[in-house]
Parts: C-alpha cells; sequence; structure tokens
C-alpha cells in the first residue's frame, strides 16, 4: 500500500499515476473514508478525555453528594459514546481497509507512457533471431512432442492445461532447474523451499489480492490459495518482522510449482507450452534498502539476462510501459526469448520493483541511522520460468534427425549434449 501520510498529501501525484496506469479505483471515497475515520478516532479520544477528567473529579467528591452522583451520570453517558464510537470505528475501519488496499502502486517517473503492449519500449536485445536451426518447427508440432509431454494424459488426470513431462523431458525440466538454482546461488541469492498454499494475508502483503483473486485457485475449505509464483511465501519470509540494516540487500531464490487459471485465452497463445495451469519456475525476491531500490532493479534485470545468455537463446528486454505494469508495480522490465518454430517473442521473465508498496503491506522494517524505523523496498523477477524457455530451446535447436542439440551450460547436468527421440 502507499504511504498514508503521503497518500493524503499527493493526492494530484497520486492520481496522475493511476491514470497513466489506467487503472479504475474511486478516491474519492477513499479520501471519504479516512476523513470519517479520523473524525471517529478524534471523538473518541476526546470522550476518554472526558471520562479521565470526570474520574479525576469524581474522586474529589462525596460518594453521597449530589455532585458525585451527576458526574457518575455523566460518566456512564460518555462511557455509552465511547462504545458507540468504537463500534463506528471498527465499521468504518473495515470499509476504509478494502478501499485503501485496493488502490494501485503508482510507476515510477521513469516508466513511459502507454496505452498497449504496443507501447512497451524494447530496452535491450541480443542474439540473432536468423540463427536458429534451419529445421526449427513449434514445439508442439514435433513429431515426438506429444510423447516427452503428454498433455492428453494430463487432460485426463486434472483437466486441459495441466501437462506431464516424461522420460527425457522431464530428466530436461530438472536440468534446467538444477541450472537456475546453481546460477542464482552463486550469485548470492539464498535457496528458500517454500510452502505452495499462502494464507490470505500472504496473499495480500504482495497485492495478489484484491487484484489477482480470480486468477488464483482457492481451497475454499481451508481458505488458503495455490501461489501463482513463489514470490508470494517468499516474500512473506521476513512479513511483521525488523530486519537488520547491514544485512541489506537480502536476497533469496526458490523453485516452486505455480499454479495459475489463465482464464481467457485461445489459438496459438494456449498450444503446447505457450500456457498452462501449472508450471515450474525459479524466483528471485530482494529486500533492499530504499536508496537502492532503482539500482537493485537494473542489477536483477542484467542477472536474468545473463541466464538466458548462457542458455544461447536470442532474447530482448522490454521497458514495460504505464498501461502494461501491475497493480503493485513502481516499474517493470520483461524478458522475451524467440522462438523460432513458431516465430514470436515468448516471455520467460519479469524483473520488477514495487518500492515500499508490498512492504508496506507485509510490515516489513528496518531502522535507519538514526534508529527510526523505516521500510524497506522489494523486488523480484522469475530466474527463469520453466515452460516457454523449453519451448524455446526445443524450437531453436532442433535437428533434422529429430533431436534437439542442448546448450552447453546444460549438458553437466542433464548428462548428454542432446535430447533424441523416443526410441533413438
Amino acid at each position: 500500500m502507499l504511504d498514508l501520510r503521503f497518500f493524503r498529501e499527493n493526492q494530484e501525484t497520486i492520481r496522475a499515476g493511476i491514470a497513466r496506469k489506467k487503472f479504475s479505483c474511486d478516491l474519492d471515497v477513499v479520501m471519504e473514508l479516512d476523513e470519517r475515520r479520523r473524525t471517529i478516532i478524534r471523538d473518541a479520544e476526546e470522550k476518554r478525555a472526558a471520562q479521565k477528567a470526570a474520574n479525576a473529579e469524581m474522586a474529589k467528591l462525596d460518594k453521597g453528594s449530589d455532585a458525585f452522583k451527576a458526574k457518575l451520570e455523566e460518566m456512564r453517558g460518555l462511557a455509552q459514546q465511547v462504545k458507540a464510537l468504537q463500534s463506528q470505528q471498527a465499521e468504518v475501519e473495515t470499509e476504509w481497509d478494502a478501499a485503501y488496499l485496493a488502490v494501485p502502486n503508482i510507476p515510477d517517473p521513469s516508466v513511459p507512457d502507454g496505452e498497449s503492449e504496443d507501447d512497451n519500449v524494447v530496452f535491450h536485445s541480443h542474439g540473432d533471431v536468423e540463427a536458429v536451426s534451419p529445421d526449427a518447427a513449434p514445439h508442439y508440432d514435433i513429431s515426438w512432442f506429444s510423447h516427452y509431454v503428454d498433455l492428453e494424459r494430463g487432460t485426463k488426470i486434472t483437466g486441459a492445461g495441466w501437462p506431464v513431462f516424461r522420460g527425457q523431458m522431464a530428466r530436461l525440466v530438472r536440468s534446467l532447474l538444477d541450472f537456475f538454482l546453481e546460477e542464482n546461488t552463486r550469485a548470492g541469492f539464498e535457496e528458500i523451499h517454500p510452502p505452495l498454499c499462502v494464507n490470505p494475508a500472504s496473499a495480500m502483503a504482495t497485492g495478489a489480492l484484491p487484484d489477482k483473486e480470480g486468477q488464483m485457485y482457492h481451497v475454499l475449505e481451508d481458505n488458503l490459495y495455490l501461489i501463482p509464483t513463489a514470490e508470494v511465501p517468499v516474500t512473506n519470509f521476513y512479513r511483521d518482522e525488523v530486519v537488520s540494516t547491514d544485512s541489506l540487500p537480502l536476497k533469496a531464490c526458490a523453485y516452486s510449482p505455480c499454479f495459475r487459471r489463465e482464464a481467457g485465452s485461445y489459438g496459438k497463445d494456449v498450444r503446447g507450452l505457450n500456457r498452462v495451469h501449472q508450471f515450474d519456475k525459479v524466483e528471485l525476491v530482494e529486500w533492499v534498502h530504499p536508496e537502492k531500490g532503482a539500482e537493485a532493479l537494473e542489477e536483477l534485470r542484467e542477472h536474468i539476462q545473463m541466464l538466458v545468455e548462457k542458455l544461447g537463446l536470442p532474447y530482448r528486454t522490454l521497458l514495460m510501459c504505464s498501461k502494461d505494469i501491475g497493480f503493485p508495480h513502481a516499474k517493470q522490465y520483461d524478458v522475451e526469448v524467440w522462438a523460432g518454430g513458431q516465430k514470436r517473442w515468448l516471455e520467460v521473465s519479469s524483473a520488477s520493483w514495487f518500492t515500499d508498496f508490498q512492504a508496506r503491506r507485509a510490515n516489513i522494517r528496518f531502522r535507519d541511522e538514526n534508529g527510526k524505523l523505516q521500510v524497506v523496498h522489494t523486488l523480484n523477477g522469475s530466474g527463469l520460468a520453466i515452460p516457454r524457455v523449453l519451448a524455446a530451446i526445443l524450437e531453436n535447436n532442433l535437428q533434422a534427425d529429430g533431436s534437439v542439440l542442448l546448450p552447453d551450460a546444460l549438458v553437466p547436468h542433464f548428462g548428454s549434449d542432446r535430447l533424441t527421440p523416443p526410441g533413438a
């Protein structure tokens, strides 16, 4: 959430930021509820002060006197008023909390304005999209694809969009995850193996609630959510804690399956591995000093680009425009790899900076040099997501004999320099 003082004193800036994001948010309602809440709190404090004063006066009076009885009646009346105000405060607090939590983060000034994804800016590119295998084909059209990635049996077991990886493909998935975790831990990210379900408070802290409620799988009986990404449980690792200033920046990486409904997409965008309901990903999360947030984002972007380069995949990095960044985001880069069979770009990572928006919701703080409590900044990025990375490797490196040459970086993990067709 936004800092409350900043919210009250910078309405014009906030309205302009929300307009840049093209979000719908009735700030007038939030302001009205905030003023009602403050008025009730003020009134309750005045009544309590009056109670305290009346109590002090009663102590000086004869208990049998008319003055004492009058003060006693006054005390009872004040007590009833305080109780009524407490009830009103609880009611308006509930309304205000819901309204305030629906206010999005505002974009950093360096984020370009835009009306659609067409306004995202190509910030960096690497590799030659024409240098892929001459035999490149869409991964879902490779003759043996359905053997190694069994979408039909996944549909039988669970439903459409729940793939089953088997044989060499399951080993390749494991090899990619092992490669990602080794590279990330070598770069100073602490490995964490988090829970796959989170409570509503954890989802609220990262901004997944209320923004992504319809995209998450909800376990109703236990009121838990299957995680859409390890960002959610890992960011909450330090929730309601004061971290050591000397420990900043804190960096963590986590492998997890990710669960997303991803409803409403059709055609080539959802064929094969392009969009599925469960996928594997290694997530990167950072907690940094507020003065280091912007710098940390650039370092995170460069680290993610390095991972893609080591896999030999042509890629481009987009600086996302104001319309295309998410509810809690202040600034975001997307990294897309070139899939030579489909001849299209596939997103494999987002590097995102949330300023203090998530940490304020999660109450993650540190003490500055003056001993004053301050809120950290959080960042995250995929390092990396499996399905589309896998799709690009299969497509770009497909050989005439049906085998797939693997990037040199994966050979030690996979145990061979290529994936071969079944029975080969």
